[in-house]
């Protein structure tokens, strides 16, 4: 199958052609029909990728410290052989995806073959012919839903839970930095509940 790959230490984009992934136990194996393109979110990582060493690290402090830790924890070789790794592994795109369930071995029976569902998660829902996903990752699409408008599933519930962790009271005034695609989804949530 096709899916999206980047090399995280050169920053090379390229669709490769990869195993399925397996379906095992509490999974869903679903055929894309679209995948989400995060602005946001994508754009940063390819641009991290695409960055010398020292571009990586300034765009990435809070990785930096936990280098800095991990030399105090298991020594400078050990750090360097961790780090030579991760900058060699290859990273799969995407975490919002709809399509169709190809196969599904969910505890609860719940998806069948052929139901249209909503799959999300970074490093599942990739921008790949076919996805496996945890079953708590899925949902089912109502009928008047689109798979296109379905594949925008994930950033709603990131607007929501940030607007549930916020916790605001009709009437309050609320400031949303950054207007990006979910900073829109977040402020339609928050006018549609009285802010």
């Amino acid at each position: 199958m096709k899916q999206l790959i980047q090399n995280f230490k050169s920053g090379k984009l390229y669709v490769d052609e990869v195993p399925s992934p397996l379906l095992s136990d509490g999974l869903v194996l679903v055929k894309n029909k679209f995948s989400l393109i995060s602005a946001g979110t994508e754009k940063g990582t390819v641009k991290v990728g695409k960055a010398s060493l020292i571009g990586k690290a300034k765009q990435r402090p809070d990785l930096v410290k936990q280098v800095l830790q991990n030399i105090k924890k298991e020594g400078l070789k050990a750090t360097i052989n961790k780090v030579t790794t991760k900058l060699d592994s290859l990273k799969a795109l995407g975490y919002s995806t709809s399509g169709i369930v190809s196969a599904s071995m969910d505890t609860n029976s719940k998806y069948k073959t052929g139901d249209r569902v909503v799959c999300a998660g970074q490093d599942f829902a990739s921008h790949s012919e076919l996805v496996s996903v945890p079953q708590n990752l899925v949902a089912k699409i109502p009928e008047n839903v689109t798979f296109e408008e379905a594949s925008f599933t994930t950033l709603g519930a990131i607007a929501l839970q940030g607007v549930r962790q916020a916790d605001p009271k009709i009437g309050e005034n609320i400031c949303v930095v950054g207007l990006g695609l979910l900073g829109q989804i977040t402020c339609q949530i928050l006018n549609a509940n009285g802010c």
